[in-house]
């Protein structure tokens, strides 16, 4: 039996109750598009006052928050370049001065696969810029509060399952960054915050997607056939909404989408 293993149906578009998140604050990292921005749609949608963090698409940062506002949320941006250590700073300070803490950080921004980056660019941000976002917000982030770590199935079972040799590099420096942040845990727990690494297959409509298909044609479909279906953005945002407000799983993971190929198909049973 493989302990934490558990493999997620498709979720509900909106699986967070009307005003289940009133009064709570959440952060989520890379939230300008894609998977961030709907997760943090979703949360602002139950209540919660969410902070929409950007690197460089400050346009659709705001176009996000514009659309939270009239729904008639509250919602701040927040620009920030993960792998500055004074930039997360002012990040955090923006932050305490509008929500003055948080109840929810997910951690959804990475790469490694843009071009003209520097060669360690990947482990920059999918590892150490991740261990010092979390040290960076600890003192906003109370006990009772909840950390998600966003990752790929192909990132997290990089040890044990080939992956495509185009995402190798950040696969590898996903589970780094994964293994760093699962070292606080006893730590987190103590202090009463739950740790969650939400593990999910390709998703469809995402930039790592494309820039997978961009590599490696025929990807997608060859994945879709192997998986049976692939979850889309809205999808997958809704598991990382859960994650954040559903008890903490066995092992610390949630899983979305079908494992076989990762773990085997008696394993996946069990």
């Amino acid at each position: 039996m493989l302990l934490g293993l558990r493999v997620v149906s498709t979720a509900p578009k909106n699986p967070l109750d009307a005003g289940s998140l009133t009064g709570k604050r959440a952060l989520v990292t890379g939230s300008s598009r894609g998977v961030g921005a709907a997760t943090v749609g979703l949360f602002a949608e139950a209540g919660a006052s969410v902070a929409i963090n950007f690197r460089n698409k400050e346009a659709r940062a705001i176009k996000v928050a514009d659309a939270i506002r009239a729904a008639g949320g509250t919602a701040v941006t927040v620009g920030a370049d993960l792998t500055d250590g004074a930039s997360v700073a002012a990040m955090f300070e923006i932050i305490r001065a509008e929500f003055g803490g948080l109840d929810i950080l997910v951690m959804n921004a990475s790469g490694g696969m843009e071009s003209g980056m520097a060669e360690d660019y990947a482990m920059q941000l999918n590892r150490d810029a991740q261990v010092n976002l979390l040290n960076a917000a600890r003192p906003l982030l109370a006990p009772g509060s909840r950390v998600v770590f966003v990752t790929s199935h192909q990132a997290h079972f990089v040890e044990t399952t080939t992956t495509m040799a185009e995402y190798e590099p950040v696969a590898r420096s996903k589970r780094a960054g994964e293994d760093a942040l699962r070292a606080l845990i006893p730590e987190l727990a103590e202090a009463g915050i739950g740790f969650v690494v939400v593990s999910g297959d390709i998703i469809e409509g995402t930039v790592t997607a494309v820039l997978l298909e961009r590599a490696s044609p025929g990807t997608m479909n060859a994945r879709k056939d192997a998986a049976g279906r692939l979850y889309n953005v809205s999808e997958f945002g809704a598991e990382v909404a859960l994650a954040a407000v559903e008890g903490v799983p066995e092992n610390n993971t949630r899983y979305v989408g079908d494992i076989a190929d990762y773990v085997g198909e008696a394993a996946s049973q069990n």
